[in-house]
């Protein structure tokens, strides 16, 4: 298989299937053979303008979606047929039924943050776990806060310098295509849970974190937005934990002094910089807010939630697949083909490898 591209399948084009299905197609690696999904309205017809081959998710769809006049090449079950691997990005729930379909056609699957950790037994984040993904049947890339979690407190642990961590998160009330589906309007919902289930989350990728998170839906839509208190292992300066965070990947800098002072300025940041649909892959962290005082660290960051997990569904497919067993090769080359940075402005904005 290395000597050829791996043949990809994305299993539901919703906003995050969407977003995984331009990132195959942006690897050299890698071929999109197709998309599936049950549904014929505009998302559907947009991939059809792409080219991307459509399948009917389930044969129970195949009369609507003609009808609705998409051209499908065939259905899920034909598909499997072709491919080595499937990115599935169906609803909660709906992914979970499909585990056993995929492993009688002898497929390999990733699911998203939706689904239970039980579902695969494994949970995925590039820089903290690839190589325990390599060779694996399935795993689960976790959700878009938990993958920021891994990402910063990972860069923490890595440094030696993560004792413990708190952490609140105003996450956002739905995704924005659904915003006039339902949703939290003009009130803030505490969950009544403590922790909330990203701090446990977080431990299924590395158990060892010393994690507690308390989280709140709020009356947006942008993205979420997440403040830590950390607890150092030692007394530490700014530059020494700023330091760790520039050492890993896909944690990008934000400037309040720049004018980036808000949820919303980083999605006209975005637009400006010409990311697709305004993506931002990164954590977004606020280098100038950053404050450490003695061994304790205070931050906040922001996570885009319908783009954060796509370059690490990207490594999983490199890492069930074993088409590369290095998993800092993988992320450089996913965050290369993809476009991600260090800096979004400024002296450090380079590529994430």
């Amino acid at each position: 298989m290395s000597n050829q591209k791996v043949r990809v399948i994305v299993n539901g084009y919703g906003v995050i299937g969407k977003r995984i299905a331009d990132a195959v197609v942006a690897q050299d690696d890698m071929e999109l053979v197709g998309i599936a999904d049950v549904v014929s309205d505009w998302r559907i017809k947009i991939a059809v303008e792409k080219g991307y081959p459509v399948f009917a998710s389930n044969p129970e769809a195949v009369d609507n979606m003609r009808t609705a006049g998409i051209p499908l090449v065939g259905t899920l079950d034909d598909l499997l047929k072709q491919v080595d691997i499937v990115a599935d990005a169906t609803p909660k729930k709906v992914a979970s039924a499909n585990l056993e379909k995929y492993r009688a056609a002898g497929v390999k699957s990733i699911f998203q943050g939706g689904e239970k950790h039980s579902l695969t037994g494994h949970s995925f984040v590039a820089q903290a776990n690839y190589n325990s993904a390599i060779g694996r049947d399935t795993t689960r890339v976790v959700s878009c806060n938990t993958t920021s979690i891994v990402r910063t407190l990972g860069a923490l642990k890595q440094a030696g310098l993560l004792k413990k961590a708190r952490g609140v998160l105003i996450r956002r009330a739905t995704d924005p295509w659904e915003s006039d589906h339902s949703g939290v309007m003009n009130t803030i919902v505490p969950e009544t849970t403590i922790p909330s289930h990203q701090g446990p989350d977080a431990q299924t990728v590395v158990p060892d974190l010393d994690v507690v998170t308390i989280a709140v839906v709020a009356a947006h839509t942008t993205s979420h937005l997440h403040t830590w208190s950390v607890e150092l292992t030692h007394l530490a300066t700014k530059d020494e934990v700023l330091a760790a965070f520039r050492v890993v990947p896909r944690i990008a800098f934000l400037q309040a002094a720049d004018g980036v002072v808000a949820l919303n300025s980083t999605l006209e940041m975005m637009a400006d910089l010409g990311r697709p649909r305004g993506d931002m892959w990164e954590v977004g962290l606020w280098e100038d807010s950053l404050t450490v005082k003695g061994n304790e660290l205070f931050y906040n960051y922001q996570v885009y939630n319908q783009a954060i997990v796509v370059p690490e569904t990207i490594d999983a497919i490199r890492a069930l697949t074993g088409i590369e067993q290095d998993g800092m090769r993988s992320i450089a080359k996913t965050d290369q083909a993809m476009g991600l940075v260090r800096d979004f402005v400024g002296r450090h904005r380079v590529i994430t490898n």
